[in-house]
């Protein structure tokens, strides 16, 4: 959760100490879920601006997450950040949008299209209308939310091979701490976590080999 009565300041601050402790990790990229989802325009614009200025001085490249509670929790916040800073770069994380929007985000693929320009890193998690995480993306139940989500990652890729880039990159990103279902009282969970993680990595492998071979 953000720190919600920081400032932008304060918010950099805390950003500009983590960019120095990983530098000589030389990352490929770092992943940044910053800002606060209560501020206004100007002040997302301010905290997305400076940071982009500390991730070049620091010469790492930084990708700013599409999350609940931060500055790109929404759609179409998320496409004015893009069309007041085209050179942001995203990594998009479409099952928090669920939540947020209350429905699967095929009424904004047109957002989608526009903000997939900017996306660099994919997070593979599944959501639906009512949270952020499927209790098990291989159910039939829920193969509507998993096709869904393949087609929004496949208008990435897309905008990935017009832009030229010869490498993609995603999590599997399933995880514990309130996204993975319990069962009442005992608290045993309804799947077996490591085993999504597994079954996501290998079910996307296969996706984007098709959809390689597609282009081809």
């Amino acid at each position: 959760m953000p720190e919600r009565h920081a400032d932008v300041n304060t918010h950099l601050a805390s950003l500009e100490s983590k960019l120095r402790s990983c530098t000589y990790l030389n990352p490929i990229f770092v992943n940044c879920i910053g800002g606060c989802d209560a501020w206004s325009q100007e002040e997302h614009l301010s905290f997305f601006n400076e940071a982009m200025r500390l991730a070049r001085q620091y010469q790492i490249d930084i990708n700013f997450e599409t999350h609940r509670s931060r500055s790109l929790f929404n759609p179409w916040i998320t496409q004015r950040v893009v069309a007041a800073l085209p050179d942001i770069r995203l990594t998009c994380d479409f099952s928090h949008w669920c939540v947020v929007c209350e429905r699967l985000m095929d009424s904004e693929l047109d957002v989608i299209r526009v903000i997939a320009t900017n996306a660099f890193h994919i997070h593979v998690r599944v959501g639906y209308d009512q949270g952020p995480q499927v209790p098990q993306p291989a159910a039939p139940e829920y193969e509507h939310c998993l096709r869904a989500h393949q087609s929004w990652w496949e208008i990435i890729w897309h905008a990935q091979n017009r832009r030229g880039d010869s490498v993609t990159t995603m999590t599997p990103e399933f995880g514990p701490d309130g996204y993975l279902h319990l069962l009442p009282y005992s608290q045993k969970p309804v799947a077996d976590l490591w085993e999504i993680n597994r079954w996501m990595a290998t079910t996307e492998k296969q996706h984007f080999l098709n959809f390689q071979n597609q282009l081809a």
